[in-house]
Parts: C-alpha cells; structure tokens; sequence
C-alpha cells in the first residue's frame, strides 16, 4: 500500500485532515509502517498527498490523540504500540485548529486596524495592563490563557464594532474547546514568541497606526501557524 493523493472532490465531503488522518492510519495498520518507524517530514507527506502542510499537522495530532504515532520535539512522528485498546479507529475532534486560525487572519488584523483608528487613551492603557498580566504569569499556566484570551478580545471590542467583537469571542470559544489547539498552543509558548508579539501588537495600536497593528496581528498569526513544534 502505497501514498494515495487526495483527489480534489474527495476534499469536499470529509474533514479533510480526518482524510488524510485515515489514510496515514491504514498505512499503519497494513504493515507499511512499523512501531518505531519515523513518519517522512511534513513538506514530503504534503507533496505526496497533495494537501497543505497545515493540514498533515491536524492529521499527525488526530493520530498521536488516537496513540497511533508518539510526537517528539525536534525530532519527529513515530508508530507507536500505545494504541487505545478500546478502539482500532480515529479520534476525530470536530473543527481543526487551523481551520479556526484562518478565519481569525481574515478578521483579526483588520479588527486591529479599525482599533488603532478609533481606540481611546484609556482603553490603551487596558491592553497594557493585560500585556502586564501577561509577563507576570506561569507561560504555561491557565492565567496567561486567560490574559492571552482577554488581550484579543478587548482589541475587538475596542474596534466598537459588536459583530467583530461576538465573532472574535466564538472564536475564542471554539479554540478552547479544541483537543488540537490545547496541544498546539502548549508549544507555541512554550517557544516564547506570545509575549513579544502581543507587545508589537499593542505598540502599534497605541500609536494609533491602523498598517502597523494590522501587520503586527498578521505576524503574530503567521507564526501560530508556522513556527510550532508540530511543524514535522
């Protein structure tokens, strides 16, 4: 058994990092490969199966959740024998996260924008004091999910716009609720860019440049996106 590329109406009927998630299982549980095999790099498995890098890493975490293959910081995806005995199939887990990272590089950095454009003296000095609460808490602790949490939404209801406001809060709510967005963001900061990148943010909207804050949130989400340790 070999690759298979994912045919273009096939992306339409299914999740498709459930897909591709599926695919890499059978290629498990049919012998190709083995306990202790190391997956190929996320670039090549892209190529391979015509789909995003994006999505090869919503598939590798459905398929460690499942304990199908163990995910090693800077080293890789391994097979694994750790495999629930409850079940043979695949955890799915609803919405990905990079689903939810692309609808909020749509809105956020234009959100931003229109905040720099109409953000008062006193609300400045409220995203400031969040970005406090930020650098006093455990990087790993619920308290800086919650400042993290606190900082977008407050830019959004700063923008004075309550549908950009409602829209950023479900978001927020659906990426809470995600198995993959736990895993993900535990990395991201891990790898210490959330606090420098929220400062930028606030810096540009304090100076009150709409281009300079939309650039600062389209950075920050750029690496959300990239610069994991999910990046196989």
């Amino acid at each position: 058994m070999q690759f298979e590329t994912i045919k273009v109406e096939e992306k339409h009927t299914q999740r498709l990092y459930i897909k591709v998630a599926e695919q890499l299982r059978l290629l498990i549980d049919n012998g190709y490969f083995k306990v202790g095999d190391r997956f190929p790099a996320g670039r090549a498995l892209a190529d391979k199966l015509g789909v995003s890098r994006a999505t090869i890493r919503e598939a590798m975490i459905a398929l460690e959740i499942s304990g199908f293959i163990e995910i090693r910081i800077g080293s890789g995806a391994y097979v694994t024998d750790k495999k629930s005995k409850s079940h043979s199939g695949l955890v799915g887990h609803g919405i990905g996260l990079f689903e939810v990272l692309e609808m909020r590089y749509i809105l956020e950095p234009e959100i931003c924008a229109l905040t720099a454009t109409r953000i008062s003296d006193k609300q400045i000095q409220k995203l400031k004091d969040i970005i406090g609460e930020m650098e006093v808490a455990d990087i790993s602790a619920k308290s800086f999910e919650e400042a993290d949490t606190k900082l977008h939404v407050a830019i959004a209801e700063f923008c004075e716009n309550e549908v950009m406001k409602e829209s950023i809060q479900w978001l927020w709510k659906i990426r809470s609720e995600s198995v993959f967005s736990k895993c993900i963001q535990e990395e991201i900061k891990k790898q210490g860019l959330c606090i420098d990148e929220h400062k930028k943010i606030v810096f540009a909207i304090a100076q009150r440049n709409p281009e300079r804050a939309r650039i600062a949130m389209k950075n920050h989400l750029d690496n959300a996106t990239t610069t994991t340790a999910f990046d196989l």
